[in-house]
């Protein structure tokens, strides 16, 4: 059987690894098993915080249209009901970017709902 030498391709490795753990604090961005340690943490953190990131908007969004529907005399959930009940479908990103940018459409929507 033939010698197989991994220099080459353990080099390689241990480059991009450290490459990857640049900046990270203390012997983590130096010793290749800290630092191969700490990005496997990384990616995993950053994989499931990818998943959060659209729940942490839907629930900026809720807030915001709540913001301005209390001024209204509305509450975010009688709103979202009624509008299922009238079959208009507009999604909560759409409400609450009129919510924040154009008062005027957003206080006719909810008129148009309510009534």
């Amino acid at each position: 059987m033939v010698r197989v030498k991994k220099g080459v391709n353990a080099l390689k490795t241990r480059r991009n690894i450290l490459k990857a753990a640049k900046g990270f604090r203390g012997p983590r961005s130096t010793k290749e098993k800290l630092a191969y340690e700490q990005l496997s943490h990384s990616y995993a953190a950053a994989f499931a915080h990818r998943r959060d990131k659209k729940g942490d908007f839907r629930r900026l969004w809720n807030v915001r249209i709540n913001a301005a529907l209390r001024p209204l005399g509305q509450t975010y959930s009688k709103f979202i009901g009624a509008m299922k009940k009238k079959g208009m479908e507009v999604d909560r990103k759409t409400l609450s970017d009129l919510a924040q940018n154009s008062p005027a459409s957003f206080e006719r929507l909810v008129k148009q709902v309510t009534a």
